[in-house]
């Protein structure tokens, strides 16, 4: 990515040096002679066009840095790959607190930049979307404020990419517009799912009515 913004950078950078050398061209034709009246007569209009173009592609690019692009983490086979630096890359949406006589949890989920502007627009997770939900252990003390909880301790990362289209058929990690996937904290580059619908989707039931997601404990997904 970095690569390619580096390129679309020297894209735009060449086009103003370009822009410069042709209104210095124009300004030094003869309008007296043949050609010069026609670079008089049309030149200008094809300055303000270009000008509106360069404009057009610095404000329009851009965008693109934000779209899910879920499917970079998946190979041929649609083996999936847990993406890096979530914590920094991507956008929490919420956490969940689950109280359990085991040992308590928290949940928190992340998305691939853009996609919960996406929903908040239409409603949907866009296709390529990437959801990451790090399950957390914890701890607590009594502070000034009660007895207070708080994270500690990755137990295991839970991966899902939106797939519209149904690329993957035959794999059993996806289906029912998603792409699953499971990775646990002694092997964190390791998938250890083998079928979604036996080592995923069962917790997932209760949210079928909202595309297996559970929206209403990330509230960045509503409309501000």
């Amino acid at each position: 990515m970095t690569s390619k913004l580096k390129s679309d950078t020297a894209e735009s950078a060449v086009g103003i040096p370009i822009l410069m050398v042709v209104i210095a061209n124009f300004g030094l034709v003869d309008s007296n002679r043949p050609w010069g009246g026609i670079f008089m007569r049309f030149g200008i209009p094809l300055i303000a066009f270009s000008v509106c173009v360069l404009a057009g592609y610095a404000e329009v690019r851009p965008q693109t840095k934000n779209s899910p692009n879920g499917f970079d983490l998946v190979d041929k086979s649609g083996n999936i790959s847990k993406p890096a630096n979530v914590r920094d890359t991507y956008q929490s949406l919420g956490a969940y607190t689950v109280l359990d006589p085991k040992g308590d949890q928290m949940h928190m989920t992340y998305a691939s930049p853009g996609s919960a502007e996406a929903y908040r627009r239409t409603g949907k997770f866009p296709d390529g979307t990437v959801l990451v939900k790090e399950v957390f252990g914890t701890e607590h003390a009594q502070m000034t404020t009660g007895d207070a909880h708080w994270a500690s301790g990755t137990k295991v990362w839970f991966v899902l990419i939106k797939d519209e289209k149904g690329r993957y058929k035959d794999n059993p990690l996806w289906g029912d517009g998603w792409g699953w996937a499971l990775f646990k904290a002694d092997a964190p580059n390791t998938q250890v799912a083998t079928d979604y619908k036996k080592d995923c989707q069962g917790c997932h039931i209760p949210a079928r009515s909202t595309d297996w997601i559970y929206v209403q404990g990330h509230p960045v997904l509503a409309s501000k």
